[in-house]
């Protein structure tokens, strides 16, 4: 599928890489990139050649937030529909089969923090800073406050919404937006090294993983453990399974089915 305002590349090791493509704009959301990613999510998760998804910014930083040229002159119910689409890539990440990381350089702010804290993974610059920063243009984060409350809880996460300062890379790794941290000059290969590494496991068991871990995070206690009991008898029925136990025994690497 061609593209106007994001690149996708899928590399020979399962990994495709979404590049916002905006860079003069520092990557804001327009209608136009926030339908483009959303259709990218969902069609490289069923691209067989794909196991591991990357999303990263073009130039100087991650994503600033949403485009406020679009704000003006909108009916309520237009503004409704417009900001719809432009969390739904936020949103369809935790329904995706396949395991999404951020890169994150430069600033991830508002709506960029947003989708850095939805993915599944992020990697940062250790010089990257991020924040929900609407709120100082006489707007708010409620949106994007929805995974980053998810991430790190909510007097920490109302702070970030209600005051709008930029975080650095290590309270991020603290607070746990992030995983990793990596000097900025190594961030492509050393997201690339840990994507690649993610894309060599099970693809069925790590897909299985990802979904049970979403399903079962609103259960009651002992439900998420029936339900993931549950998820963990089913997963261990696959090919993959027998595989990957053979394999240990015989001292090998596991040949993982194509799914």
């Amino acid at each position: 599928m061609d593209y106007e305002h994001i690149l996708v590349d899928i590399s020979e090791t399962f990994v495709a890489t979404i590049t916002m493509n905006r860079p003069q704009h520092l990557n804001t959301f327009n209608t136009g990139m926030a339908k483009e990613l959303y259709n990218a999510f969902v069609d490289l998760d069923a691209d067989p050649n794909v196991r591991v998804l990357v999303i990263k910014g073009a130039g100087k930083g991650f994503c600033a937030g949403i485009d406020v040229k679009e704000l003006e002159g909108k009916s309520a119910m237009e503004y409704r529909n417009w900001i719809e689409t432009m969390e739904r890539p936020l949103m369809v990440i935790s329904k995706l089969k396949k395991p999404v990381i951020a890169q994150v350089h430069g600033v991830a702010a508002a709506n960029g923090m947003g989708l850095m804290a939805a993915t599944d993974l992020a990697m940062a610059a250790d010089n990257a800073r991020m924040g929900l920063t609407a709120i100082n243009v006489g707007l708010n984060c409620v949106g994007p406050v929805v995974p980053v409350a998810k991430s790190i809880g909510r007097k920490k996460a109302l702070e970030l919404l209600l005051y709008g300062d930029l975080i650095n890379a290590q309270e991020a790794l603290k607070l746990g937006l992030i995983n990793k941290t990596s000097p900025e000059e190594h961030l492509d290969s050393e997201t690339r090294k840990w994507a690649e590494t993610l894309a060599q496991k099970s693809p069925i068991a790590v897909q299985i993983a990802k979904s049970a871990f979403y399903t079962a995070e609103d259960m009651d206690y002992d439900k998420q453990f029936d339900f993931m009991n549950e998820t963990f008898a089913r997963l261990c029925t696959t090919d993959d399974a027998k595989e990957g136990v053979k394999a240990f025994f015989e001292k090998r690497k596991p040949v993982w089915a194509m799914k």
